[in-house]
């Protein structure tokens, strides 16, 4: 068995950056921008008003001073003309600060009677003006690769970037396999489950940025999963679930290598997880994960997840560990690095009360994995130890 390190490693060398496109940008939200985005025009485009006021010389600045109205300036509507000594422009903010003007006194601070304005005795700080390029200059560039979030496209429009080059979507298809299940809304008979890890690791994908497909479950014979694999040729990433341990029904690395599959590795000194296939399918990459809901689930998180931010050409890929102090004592750890389910609070972690890899209501019930590295002796309550956010 290989350490998580050198199997995650392993998945990543797989990984081939996807091919790009443009999209549009109200069309980018969650999607990597891969190239960098470059501003046409520095923002604000001018000096522009703080706050509602006058537009007035610093210079002349003091309390009890007198100006005369002599234009106006709004928002995309401003007043084009120098303002000379002892004029005021009413403004607006955000409105352009007309040339010879460097004080904006704020209205509150002003009495006007008519086209004469004075400043009052709780004159403020000023200059209340905000510099041309204050957010960004015109040579400003969003670099990538980042995944687009609502500020990032705000910062865009402001950019006037109509179109964003993104990496595609990676399609990730799942292919459930044993005779055991049946999928939701159908009626199994007592000796069958319903097929559950796949909606789970779909919506991971989505999240992540990809796009899952959900194939028809492979039976247990050979022929029904070679057929069911060959399948999987047509999308970008291959994934199958359960059937890669050694039992008789075990069949997925046997057709697997039939059909082309060159591992990378076969087993991980992990828990829950340790059942895990990696390898070239057809050109593609290819996961074989376990069976049993939770060890799929946490081997999404730590290979399929980093797997398929890697093809959308992001670089820092692996799931983020924080410091959290433990809650209350925990066991020794055995060989294999543990991800124990807990619940982090305030700062402090519990591990849940059962780590059994098939109870998916402690998983939900769960917001943090406890990495717990190999051999890892008993903790007690108030040491610190890593976990990684559900």
């Amino acid at each position: 068995m290989i350490s998580v390190a050198e199997a995650q490693s392993l998945c990543l060398a797989l990984a081939t950056p996807m091919a790009t496109e443009e999209v549009a940008l109200a069309d980018a939200n969650g999607r990597v921008m891969v190239v960098p985005a470059a501003t046409t025009r520095a923002q604000p485009p001018f000096r522009s008003a703080a706050m509602d006021g006058y537009a007035v010389r610093d210079a002349e600045v003091r309390i009890g001073a007198s100006f005369t109205v002599v234009g106006e300036s709004a928002a995309g509507h401003g007043w084009n003309q120098t303002l000379e000594a002892g004029q005021a422009v009413r403004i607006f903010t955000g409105a352009p600060v007309p040339e010879g003007a460097d004080h904006v006194v704020i209205q509150e601070d002003i009495l006007r009677d008519g086209d004469k304005i004075t400043i009052q005795p709780n004159l403020g700080d000023g200059p209340n003006i905000r510099p041309l390029g204050v957010d960004f200059a015109a040579d400003f560039t969003l670099s990538a690769p980042r995944r687009l979030k609502s500020a990032d496209l705000a910062l865009l429009a402001a950019m006037n970037v109509p179109t964003v080059t993104v990496s595609r979507k990676p399609r990730v298809a799942f292919l459930a396999t044993g005779d055991e299940l049946v999928m939701p809304g159908q009626t199994p008979t007592d000796d069958q489950i319903i097929a559950s890890n796949v909606y789970a690791l779909k919506a991971m994908v989505e999240d992540a940025g990809g796009e899952g497909i959900i194939l028809p479950i492979a039976p247990d014979t050979e022929d029904g999963l070679r057929a069911a694999m060959t399948d999987l040729f047509q999308y970008d990433v291959a994934v199958t679930i359960g059937g890669a341990s050694v039992g008789d029904y075990d069949l997925v690395g046997k057709i697997g290598g039939e059909l082309g599959l060159n591992r990378s590795f076969y087993k991980i000194a992990m828990r829950p997880g340790k059942p895990l296939i990696a390898g070239d399918f057809q050109g593609r990459p290819y996961l074989g994960l376990p069976g049993n809901p939770v060890s799929a689930i946490v081997c999404g998180i730590m290979f399929l997840i980093p797997l398929v931010r890697k093809l959308q050409g992001l670089s820092d890929v692996l799931p983020e560990t924080t410091p959290a102090r433990l809650a209350a004592d925990i066991g020794k750890n055995g060989p294999r690095e543990h991800y124990e389910r807990g619940t982090l609070k305030n700062g402090a972690v519990t591990a849940a009360r059962s780590q059994d890899s098939s109870l998916l209501s402690i998983l939900v019930q769960s917001n943090c994995l406890i990495v717990r590295p190999p051999n890892d002796p008993p903790r007690k309550a108030g040491e610190m130890v890593e976990v990684i956010a559900l």
